[in-house]
């Protein structure tokens, strides 16, 4: 366990990094023209942020190339790696963040926030997500729902209480 929070928090950082790196590629692209789906987006995008071979050759055998496709195409905003690694962060360690969002507190949580780039407002953020999580779980349909399915929704609650990371 101590080994996957190491190398999330390490893909966190060359998150984080690489952030830098795709908001200056991103500023020399002609207006109008939208991430490059294989090396920008999907899994690959998440696990190769800074290494466009390693991004497009992990999509393509990952998946054909379907996530990177489809994120771009829908939401190409989702195409940065920092919204990749905390969906895979969450739905690789959801019964975690689920216990630890109730506590308020937790690695599973801080390493969440650190991927979000979360440096301030911590506790607004944990607030908000404690609260939503509340909502979610006292929802009579909470216990016919997927893994997959609460960890989607978990993700759309972390997006939206990160946005306070930087009030």
């Amino acid at each position: 366990m101590k080994m996957k929070l190491l190398k999330v928090s390490i893909l966190a950082t060359m998150v984080a990094i690489s952030s830098n790196v795709l908001a200056e590629e991103s500023t020399s692209k002609a207006p109008g023209s939208g991430p490059n789906p294989f090396s920008d987006c999907g899994i690959g995008a998440a696990l190769f942020p800074t290494v466009s071979w390693a991004a497009v050759t992990s999509n393509v055998i990952w998946d054909i190339g379907t996530t990177g496709l489809t994120s771009a195409t829908a939401s190409p905003e989702t195409c940065s790696g920092k919204n990749i690694a905390a969906a895979l962060f969450i739905n690789d360690t959801y019964e975690n963040l689920a216990e630890e969002t109730a506590k308020g507190e937790g690695e599973h949580l801080t390493t969440l926030l650190n991927i979000f780039e979360c440096g301030n407002n911590k506790q607004a953020v944990i607030s908000t997500l404690r609260s939503d999580m509340g909502e979610s779980l006292s929802s009579s349909a909470y216990d016919a729902k997927s893994h997959t399915e609460k960890a989607s929704s978990y993700y759309d609650m972390a997006k939206s209480a990160s946005r306070e990371c930087s009030a």
